[in-house]
Parts: structure tokens; C-alpha cells; sequence
């Protein structure tokens, strides 16, 4: 079984290696190509057809010839405590009522848990004040009377307040 896997192996090594040398037009070197082969002959990271129309990897059909490939690793013991512990802590634990419906202990309950803080800051109290003072320099508060019509205190009293000039 080894002798016809690598059998098999040189074969496709010998095919891709004869098209690589005649489709050069890829912009890869002869080195690269020769390095890409090596390294898909070491995984057996090779596409083979077994003659009755399966095709297959060799990594796949015969595992325990090839390294095992790299896994990502999941999250550590410690990090998982560590998500855990803030979601008891902001409420963002996933529980169902009984009637099919699920909803998040703090949305249940927004009461015994903090507010998120949103992400847009505000304007500081100076800001504010500073843009107070301007509009009451120029007359740009919006006035409502009675009968729900708005409008502006410059555009009701134009000769109090500086006219802006559009260039």
C-alpha cells in the first residue's frame, strides 16, 4: 500500500512538475515551483484521481503517512473564566423564559446592571457654554409660540442680531 501511495505521488509530481516547466507565464521561478512541489509532496497536499472518477487528497485518503496540519488553538481555561465573569457581571448572559423566547439577563432586568457607555463621546460642559454664547450672539435659538409654528429669533428680529454674509 506505501509503494503504490508513492507511486502515485511521483506520478503527479512528474506531471506537475512537466507543466511547470511549460507554463512559466505564471511569474513564479523554477525555485518556487520546485519548493511549492516539495512542500505538497511533504503534506501530501496533492490532488489524485483513483481511476474510478474520485478524486481525492493524499493527506486525506492516507492520514497517518502525513503530518498532522496545524489547528488554531480555541481560547485558554483562563480566557474563557475571564468572558464568563464579565458577562455575569454586565448581564450579557443568554437565557430563555420558558415560552421560546430568549433575551439577555440585562435587557430582562436593565435595572441590576450597569448602563453601557456609549461609544460617541460628548461635548465637554465648555463646549456647550461656548456654543450657548454663540447662539445667543447671533440669534440662532429656535422659538416656539403657541399655535406650533418655529422659528428662529433672527429670523423674527433680523436688525438685533449681525447678519452672516455667504461669499
Amino acid at each position: 500500500m506505501k509503494y503504490a501511495t508513492a507511486s502515485i505521488a511521483i506520478a503527479v509530481a512528474a506531471l506537475l512538475t512537466g507543466h511547470a516547466q511549460a507554463a512559466d507565464n505564471t511569474g513564479k521561478t523554477r525555485e518556487q515551483v520546485r519548493a511549492e512541489l516539495a512542500e505538497a509532496q511533504r503534506t501530501g497536499d496533492i490532488v489524485v484521481n483513483n481511476g474510478s472518477g474520485q478524486v481525492f487528497k493524499l493527506n486525506e485518503q492516507f492520514a497517518s503517512f502525513y503530518p498532522v496540519t496545524n489547528v488554531e488553538t480555541g481560547k485558554t481555561r483562563a480566557q474563557v473564566l475571564s468572558e464568563l465573569a464579565a458577562a455575569q457581571r454586565t448581564g450579557d448572559i443568554v437565557v430563555n423564559n420558558g415560552s421560546g423566547q430568549v433575551n439577555k439577563l440585562n435587557e430582562l432586568f436593565p435595572t441590576f446592571y450597569a448602563t453601557k457607555a456609549s461609544d460617541t463621546a460628548g461635548k465637554t460642559r465648555a463646549q456647550v457654554v461656548a456654543e450657548l454664547a454663540e447662539a445667543q450672539r447671533t440669534g440662532d435659538i429656535a422659538v416656539s409660540y403657541g399655535s406650533g409654528q418655529i422659528s428662529k429669533l433672527n429670523e423674527q428680529f433680523p436688525t438685533f442680531y449681525p447678519t452672516t454674509r455667504v461669499n
